[in-house]
């Protein structure tokens, strides 16, 4: 999705004088015995990049290695939300880590259209140009209403053909030219349309299409309200955008819900955990 990429407005930059050596034996100290240090875990984990991370958990894996699981939400969010280039190396990561293919695993946890759509973002295939071809998106549009709201029954296959290899500027352009053919949003028609896991998979990519950032402060938004916190969505968003985009996301969510992503953190948290929580979201 090449359009959120253009110039990073993370909250977490390259540490200086970085030695994943020392870092891992000061986590492993820290975590040694009775009690924990956390300063330092806070210290160590918030002040580093994904990649310096990574680094200091391959020094860690020796002494402790630990594999994670994930469900139908986390992976429509980490499909949608990365970029082709992104994909591949996850793949090349995932295969290093557990030696079997990513797309091996969804074809073996998923099914139907929802399994087919996955497999076409988890293989990178999504074209990244910044160009958009007005009468290809007149083709797509009409494609799409053809393949749903004027006809009996529902072409999946003509649905999942566009919105996963198609650009976002280009499907941009495409929902507009989609509304002014069926006077309904492409959101409405999904919706009606479809049901289910690829229904929520469609949604989102056409939300991470107009806006990604956007898209990920509401789910930050769904994480934090209510009784209870979804740690699981939380700790993944604020980690994996830290040096992407969660700045914009910080506007995003307080554009949504009237107030900062900050004190939603603050209220919903506690103790060491909000300490370092807070501290990657950057301030107030």
């Amino acid at each position: 999705m090449a359009s959120i990429w253009v110039g990073k407005r993370g909250t977490i930059r390259d540490y200086p004088g970085f030695n994943p050596s020392v870092d891992a034996e000061a986590i492993r100290k820290a975590i040694k015995g009775i009690g924990t240090d956390e300063k330092t875990l806070i210290s160590i984990l918030t002040e580093r990049t994904n990649a310096q991370r990574q680094l200091i958990a391959k020094e860690y894996q020796a002494v402790c290695g630990k594999g994670t699981g994930t469900n139908e939400d986390a992976l429509i969010e980490i499909l949608t939300t990365r970029t082709s280039k992104q994909m591949q190396e996850i793949g090349h990561a995932y295969y290093t880590v557990y030696k079997k293919s990513l797309g091996d695993e969804i074809s073996s946890e998923t099914s139907g259209d929802f399994r087919k759509a996955l497999l076409i973002l988890a293989n990178g295939r999504r074209d990244e140009s910044l160009k958009v071809d007005e009468q290809l998106a007149r083709k797509d549009a009409q494609i799409l209403y053809n393949a749903g709201e004027k006809r009996w029954g529902t072409d999946e296959d003509a649905f999942t053909d566009i919105l996963c290899l198609r650009s976002c500027p280009q499907l941009k352009l495409t929902f507009d030219e989609y509304r002014n053919i069926s006077q309904k949003d492409i959101e409405d028609s999904i919706k009606g349309e479809l049901s289910g896991h690829f229904e929520d998979l469609l949604l989102a990519i056409v939300r991470c299409a107009r806006n990604t950032s956007a898209f990920l402060a509401e789910r930050l938004y769904q994480a934090l309200k209510g009784a209870g916190t979804d740690e699981f969505t939380l700790n993944r968003i604020m980690v994996s955008r830290s040096e992407i985009d969660l700045l914009d996301i910080r506007t995003e969510f307080k554009k949504l819900s009237g107030y900062s992503l900050y004190s939603a953190i603050k209220s919903d948290t506690s103790g060491d955990y909000e300490t370092a929580l807070l501290k990657i979201c950057g301030d107030d």
